[in-house]
């Protein structure tokens, strides 16, 4: 029986990342000279691609000194200072029980995102980190999720993901877009990204992917609801 895959976002989805990265975001505006927005402007940089988020603030011809400052720091100890989402591993051991292949799709660096899930056990129910190269490449997630997919033969069913980055990779290669509501997105950038649910909790993962595999076997198109 052919297993179908789910693809999962890391930072704002399994993880809560944000004591970190931002502690390297300021690093790396103060080793520019820059003074830093706060920190609840900085929730806006977790989702699109660092780079891009620098080169907004700094203008391009300074983004790549600024991506190189901060990870100086994440490298050292910035990757450390995140914790897994309540409920995360429970529903992850569920959709492994019931068959699916689970499969990390992120914006972060490849070796970054494995780092991270070997450090929260996380790689015995994960059967791979798909992450974008140190030099940006796959750092969009219609790239990247049409990369993993193709490694994955084509199976995958839906990606969950917290920001409208996640949701508009997923209708971009024709998987079921699942909003992760406790994320770093609002609910209203989900919905107009086209989130076919968006989900309040990690503990409602294994239902909602439950609930498309009926539809799917109905003929049924999924119905965007929260």
């Amino acid at each position: 029986m052919t297993q179908s895959v789910v693809f999962l976002d890391l930072d704002g989805t399994l993880i809560e990342p944000s004591r970190g990265i931002f502690a390297c975001i300021h690093y790396a505006l103060d080793a520019l000279g820059e003074t830093s927005p706060g920190n609840d402007s900085l929730r806006q940089w977790i989702g699109p691609p660092l780079r891009d988020s620098f080169a907004q603030f700094l203008g391009d011809e300074r983004a790549d000194a600024a991506v190189s400052a901060y990870r100086e720091r994440y490298n050292d100890i910035g990757w450390r200072e995140c914790a897994l989402y309540p409920g995360v591993v429970d529903s992850l051991r569920t959709l492994v029980g019931a068959g699916y292949v689970l499969v990390v799709a992120t914006s972060k660096p490849g070796v970054y995102a494995q780092r991270i899930v070997r450090h929260h056990g996380l790689d015995n129910l994960l059967a791979d980190v798909c992450g974008a190269e140190l030099d940006g490449r796959r750092s969009r997630k219609p790239e990247l999720l049409a990369y993993a997919n193709r490694h994955h033969g084509h199976r995958g069913v839906a990606m969950l993901g917290d920001r409208r980055y996640d949701l508009e990779g997923a209708r971009a290669n024709g998987l079921a877009a699942l909003g992760a509501g406790w994320g770093f997105g609002s609910a209203e950038e989900l919905a107009r990204a086209g989130a076919d649910r968006i989900l309040d909790m990690p503990g409602e993962l294994a239902a909602a992917i439950a609930g498309l595999a009926e539809r799917r076997g109905r003929g049924a198109s999924p119905t965007p609801k929260r």
